[in-house]
């Protein structure tokens, strides 16, 4: 019994003494928190996608907080109403930044690139394109296993079966960039959402020369130049045989998408262009000549009548 009761008090004592030592060494080193991080923590959305560039949203909010300016902060999910709230409680005036939209970059359609082969493998862009170029000829374009969508916390993006590519709802997606990291091919891209949802951009990644690239899709960029031509505004740029839209200088004039070639470029949410109105040939005569009949002349005769006298001369007959 006396060992027991021994045994309980060395360990009620042990305890006490590692509490007395945790306590002092939580006061010899602890740190004070601003309180405004949990302020700024409070109006962040808390959907930790990494979107900002930080582990989470309480990181970006310390970074917010011992930050002079928020020039480069900016919360995707909330955007700029979201950066206004934290820079009221900061005092702070936030950057301006126009909202994004996730774009695909490739316009390789089951149409357009035939088959070449069959995966039977496990169902991971990641894997396949790490061991070899895919079912199709082409080793630029999406291999549609869907990463992109495992991605997406927000449910915006999907692959439609028609075509075998994904696609972005607008309305949806909060440009937090899950997607774009998870595709190993890098053909979603982050673009600007544009006025009206309006876009306008080269779906295609493919740097194979024009000949090979249209071989293995039929809606290749073939790099011929002529949106680069066609540009007034210096919006766009062939590279390694592939032309690529800056969306800070394009005007969305569209002159591009009606010189491609091979359709590549891409615009969304325009109004459809009116059709034509057939031209009616009209000919008109330069001089329009005035010809006047002539009205007939009312001659009235007025017959007089002649008098005629006739005198008859008797001829004497003498007998």
């Amino acid at each position: 019994m006396n060992l027991i009761l021994i045994a309980l008090l060395v360990l009620g004592i042990t305890g006490l003494l590692s509490a007395l030592i945790l306590f002092f060494v939580a006061k010899k080193f602890y740190v004070e928190e601003d309180p405004r991080i949990d302020k700024v923590a409070e109006v962040l959305p808390g959907a930790n996608c990494g979107g900002c560039g930080f582990a989470g949203c309480r990181a970006i909010a310390e970074a917010c907080v011992k930050a002079d300016s928020l020039d480069g902060l900016l919360c995707p999910v909330g955007g700029q109403a979201v950066m206004q709230q934290v820079g009221d409680i900061l005092g702070l005036a936030p950057a301006q930044s126009e909202p994004k939209v996730a774009v695909v970059r490739c316009n390789g359609t089951c149409e357009a690139r035939p088959r070449t082969s069959s995966y039977e493998g496990a169902q991971s862009c990641r894997i396949v394109n790490s061991l070899y170029v895919g079912e199709t000829a082409c080793a630029f374009g999406c291999l549609g296993c869907g990463d992109c969508v495992n991605a997406c916390q927000f449910d915006a993006i999907h692959i439609n079966p028609q075509t075998g590519l994904p696609e972005v709802d607008d309305d949806k997606c909060v440009a937090c960039g899950a997607c774009a990291k998870a595709c190993p091919r890098n053909i979603i891209e982050l673009r600007k959402k544009g006025p009206k949802s309006r876009r306008v951009w080269v779906s295609c990644v493919n740097k194979d020369k024009g000949a090979v690239a249209r071989k293995a899709c039929l809606n290749a960029c073939i790099g011929c130049g002529k949106c680069q031509k066609e540009c007034q505004f210096g919006a766009i740029t062939v590279e390694n045989n592939v032309a690529y839209i800056d969306w800070e200088k394009c005007r969305l004039c569209r002159k591009c998408v009606a010189v491609c070639p091979t359709g590549a470029i891409h615009e969304i949410n325009f109004p459809p262009k009116p059709a034509p109105k057939p031209v009616e040939a009209e000919v008109k005569p330069a001089v329009e000549a005035k010809v006047e009949t002539a009205k007939p002349v009312e001659v009235k005769a007025e017959a007089k009548p002649v008098e005629v006298k006739v005198e008859q001369k008797q001829e004497e007959v003498k007998q």
